[in-house]
């Protein structure tokens, strides 16, 4: 069976006819409208998901940029300092690929000497990366991708609360 010459989207938009109000000039085929307004194509879907998740991010990030510190700070009641050390001396004091993969975080690649600017510029970082998808709806993997290293290199940190 031999395959069509044009695709079936086209053919059926040719059979349907011009819909209503639409300039088909010659040369302009009826379907080939601006591509966020044809059918088929999920624009709406994108930036409405896009833009929920990024208020999902920027939630967390606002939520971080507030607790971080009285909860893994520098003086907080489970400091990642402590935690990343403790993480240090399991693996011999090398922060290795083996470390890196135990607690994946940015922080191990930054200056330990004051944890609380550090674990206030990811969330900052955070907060200005999802307000900008917010705001605009423009997204694309390498921003995402940037959000979600940011958010795990907190979570990781953060540790089990136990009741002693």
């Amino acid at each position: 069976m031999a395959a069509p010459e044009e695709p079936l989207r086209r053919r059926k938009a040719r059979e349907r006819g011009p819909e209503p109000g639409s300039s088909s000039g010659p040369g302009r085929h009826p379907a080939s409208g601006p591509a966020h307004l044809r059918a088929g194509t999920f624009w709406l879907t994108r930036i409405v998901l896009l833009r929920a998740l990024a208020f999902v991010y920027f939630v967390a990030f606002l939520v971080a940029f507030h607790q971080n510190k009285q909860l893994i700070g520098d003086r907080g009641l489970l400091p990642c300092k402590t935690y990343l050390k403790s993480v240090q001396r399991h693996f011999q004091g090398q922060i290795g690929w083996d470390a890196m993969s135990y607690t994946p975080t940015v922080l191990w690649l930054l200056d330990w000497s004051d944890m609380n600017s550090n674990l206030d510029a990811l969330a900052l970082l955070g907060l200005g990366i999802s307000s900008f998808i917010l705001v605009t709806g423009c997204a694309n993997m390498v921003l995402m991708a940037t959000l979600w290293v940011l958010y795990m290199s907190l979570v990781n940190v953060g540790q089990i609360w136990t009741r002693q």
